[in-house]
């Protein structure tokens, strides 16, 4: 549990830098990296609720 809370909170703070990167610099590369990462820190959250879900139901 305690391992897919910080993994959650650590790509949403590497998807901010990556958009912070993007607005500081204007490379399209750091958006599209930004929009990779907080795909895949939404993937990550929707299976931390899974977990807890699982939990209560069993």
């Amino acid at each position: 549990m305690l391992l897919f809370r910080w993994l959650v909170m650590l790509l949403l703070l590497a998807a901010a830098v990556c958009f912070a990167f993007y607005a500081g610099t204007g490379r399209v590369h750091y958006k599209r990296l930004g929009f990779i990462v907080l795909k895949w820190t939404l993937i990550a959250a929707s299976l931390f609720f899974a977990v807890l879900i699982a939990e209560r139901v069993f």
